[in-house]
């Protein structure tokens, strides 16, 4: 394993981004990817195994990217591997039913009460864009409210005050988006149950949905304040407006249970991604059965999609959820991220640096900022330039965490304890080099 990768000819993945450039917009097929927050360009990936990526120049780091969350198994785990291999023999894809779609919608329910019925889709965009739908046909209501720096995908609806890759590049909003479908979408801060309770004073005839990451993961990690969702679920249901749980991050991945097993609220709908494709293309809507019914065919709001339900993704979900069910590495994982923050945090209290950090499950984050984060505003503190260079030498170390101070980190089971303890021996070194 290479400790310091900085004087390593990085040529290869150079010319691969040259050539990336003149052919894909940015040379990346997902904004933060080009590390245009971080300095630098982007490592192109040869290949990955357990907690390790390989590029093409022959330097290896420890993951903390995950697929963005999607590899709670890490990187071609042998029981998704072979899931995998195993479907691809029977066929790439039906345009027909398949009996994975099946297994999988039973472990989602299973593992998850509050949905009870279930839709595959390609992507966690999909999977939103067609919950929101849903709950304006339910509701007969046209606008929304979400929370500022939470990142839904980029339908045009949640393109106002979006986190993520949005915050990442600082744009407050997209072009393209027409003015008149942005201003059905309101946003409040998150963790303001005051500030959702006026809008719905002013609006609550009107407003069809609240949508919330449970835990905020394309701001950093911010996590919700102890009763934040239980007062959602309690104006949302005065006002007769749905609550939907965005879990495309979350979703069994805090918790076997996702953010309902965390925080006991129950949400009409939710949405999941990831986790739930074992590292392939994939999303999820679900929830109550009288409003997952109002789908086509059994209803009338239409929801459609070539790939849905894919069997390669079907398979490996299955894999993944299977081997998670019976492990349930939630607990242990969850211990070693805060183990790893504790040792950040001493180190930069000891270098007079600002650290905020915080986990739940495989989850965790931080912010390089002083006081609590409670919200976008908190997080938009962080010291983006200390940011930058603690990324490049945490890289140059051997260690690729998140390109942005806007994206949470994620653990795997082939996370262990000792690669824990090294990471944090080379993040803190990061962090002296940085002061």
């Amino acid at each position: 394993m290479t400790t310091r990768t900085a004087h390593i000819d990085r040529s290869a993945s150079a010319h691969l981004f040259e050539r990336a450039r003149t052919l894909i917009p940015g040379g990346v097929n997902s904004p933060v990817r080009a590390f245009g927050n971080v300095g630098g360009n982007p490592f192109f990936v040869d290949r990955a195994e357990g907690a390790i990526l390989y590029d093409v120049d022959g330097c290896s780091y420890f993951d903390y990217v995950m697929s963005w969350g999607a590899l709670m198994l890490g990187h071609a785990h042998p029981a998704v591997a072979r899931a995998v291999t195993e479907a691809t023999g029977r066929g790439t894809s039906y345009g027909a039913p398949n009996g994975s779609e099946v297994e999988l919608a039973e472990l989602v329910v299973e593992l998850m009460p509050q949905v009870e019925m279930v839709r595959f889709v390609n992507s966690g965009t999909e999977a939103t864009m067609s919950a929101v739908r849903l709950a304006r046909a339910a509701t007969g209501r046209d606008l929304i409210l979400k929370f500022n720096g939470c990142y839904h995908g980029h339908g045009d609806s949640f393109l106002v005050q979006a986190g993520s890759g949005v915050a990442t590049l600082g744009l407050p909003d997209s072009p393209g988006v027409p003015k008149a479908l942005a201003e059905l979408t309101l946003s409040v801060p998150f963790n303001d149950a005051d500030a959702v309770r006026s809008a719905f004073e002013k609006h609550g005839d009107r407003i069809a949905c609240v949508i919330v990451e449970p835990i905020v993961g394309n701001s950093g990690f911010i996590a919700p304040r102890e009763d934040f969702h239980a007062q959602l679920r309690e104006i949302t249901t005065m006002h007769g407006a749905l609550l939907i749980f965005d879990e495309v991050m979350t979703g069994f991945r805090v918790a076997m249970g996702g953010a309902r097993e965390l925080f006991n609220v129950t949400p009409d709908l939710t949405t999941l991604g990831k986790v739930i494709g074992g590292g392939l293309p994939v999303g999820a809507y679900g929830g109550r059965r009288d409003l997952m019914e109002m789908i086509a065919p059994a209803g009338p709001v239409y929801q459609a999609g070539t790939l849905s339900g894919n069997p390669l993704a079907m398979a490996a979900g299955v894999a993944q959820l299977l081997f998670l069910r019976e492990t349930r590495p939630h607990a242990v994982l969850e211990q070693r991220a805060r183990g790893l923050l504790a040792t950040l945090a001493e180190t930069a209290h000891d270098l007079g640096l600002p650290f905020r950090g915080d986990a739940a499950g495989a989850m965790f984050g931080w912010h390089f900022v002083d006081g609590p984060v409670y919200d976008f505003e908190d997080a938009a503190r962080t010291d983006s330039a200390l940011f930058a260079r603690f990324h490049r030498a945490s890289l140059d170390r051997g260690v690729f965490l998140p390109p942005s101070p806007y994206e949470a980190a994620f653990l795997s089971i082939a996370h262990t304890q000792d690669l824990i303890d090294d990471t944090a021996q080379r993040l803190s070194d990061a962090l002296r080099e940085v002061a």
